[in-house]
């Protein structure tokens, strides 16, 4: 009886062993690289945003979430480490990040997420396509309305621009900017910057000179966008943003552009996309167009310590409103 019993024992504990084995087996490892160029709240969000939709997607995935604190040499070192390690897919959060990954993974997906304008920052050839092994999504970000939301609570003579002459996405907003201040004879003063310690000092130099403050998607100054808010307010200047999300926390007048976590959410889509065998050439750049994947914040507590007024209509399509401390989000 002892005998039959031990055996008992043996065979079962073997037979959880096996099961075991074999249930870890049949669980896929995933590896996926996402590097975002430094943290600030809309490159967070799309990073949440990714990790969701791969973990509700893809089984077996996990990740390896690096941050290049704004360094295009680190950017450069996480680049190698993913191709070292061999990640099934790598996720460039922001312009100079994706092009680090894409210069350095030439065997395995890579795929950009928010990069402003991809064609020019050379990771594709053609919005219509990807590269051999690089797709993703765009924020090209609506300046010319977001201009015009300056100008609606404001009148601007002068407009001040600060921003990375470094970065590609910013250098094309820039364009953007001129020519839109050219087409409507406002006077443009700009101010460039290398690094997030810059920042306020560039924004009080041109302060007295300006009508109105706009920030476009610029990674280095959002990385400071509490600095540049604290310095609007000190020298009264109207500041417009195209970070919906910073601008729920931070003292900014208004804030209309892309909802960052949800475009975080469709990069991860494509990521799963090549993960099944996608090519990543024969998928095209992902320009957010619903409705849904936009914002516009209002601060009404800004505008009453700038003594402006927001206009009814402008208020009537607000996705969220700040007023009294609070946020009051609103039905799409």
């Amino acid at each position: 009886m002892k005998l039959k019993t031990a055996l008992r024992a043996v065979v079962a504990a073997g037979l959880t062993a096996a099961l075991a084995a074999l249930s870890t087996a049949a669980v896929p490892d995933v590896p996926v690289g996402i590097a975002k160029f430094v943290s600030h709240p809309a490159l967070d969000d799309l990073e949440r945003g990714v990790v969701d939709e791969l973990t509700a997607t893809v089984p077996g995935v996990r990740f390896d979430l690096q941050n290049a604190n704004a360094d295009m040499a680190t950017a450069a070192q996480i680049a190698r480490k993913f191709k070292s390690d061999k990640v099934r897919a790598a996720v460039g959060i922001a312009t100079p990040t994706a092009q680090a990954l894409a210069s350095a993974i030439r065997d395995a997906p890579v795929v950009f997420c928010a990069v402003t304008d991809p064609v020019a920052a050379g990771l594709v050839s053609s919005y219509s396509g990807g590269g051999k092994n690089v797709t993703g999504t765009s924020d090209m970000t609506p300046v010319e309305a977001q201009l015009d939301l300056l100008s609606s609570l404001k009148p601007i003579r002068r407009l001040g621009h600060v921003y990375n002459a470094g970065e590609a996405n910013s250098v094309k907003l820039a364009e953007l900017v001129r020519d839109y201040c050219g087409r409507k004879g406002i006077a443009l003063v700009e101010a460039t910057v290398v690094n997030s310690s810059e920042v306020r000092a560039a924004v009080l130099a041109i302060a007295d000179r300006i009508d109105g403050l706009y920030l476009g998607n610029d990674n280095t100054v959002f990385s400071a966008v509490n600095a540049v808010a604290e310095a609007c307010l000190q020298k009264r200047v109207p500041l417009v943003t195209a970070d919906p999300t910073s601008a729920e926390t931070v003292p900014v007048l208004a804030a209309l552009g892309f909802d960052y976590y949800r475009m975080g959410r469709a990069t991860g889509r494509i990521v799963a996309r090549v993960l099944r065998g996608e090519a990543p050439g024969s998928i095209p750049t992902y320009f957010p167009s619903e409705p849904a994947e936009n914002s516009l914040v209002i601060n009404l507590d800004v505008a009453a310590r700038l003594g402006l007024s927001v206009p009814p209509e402008t208020l009537a399509q607000a996705t969220a409103v700040v007023s009294g401390g609070s946020v009051e989000r609103r039905d799409r």
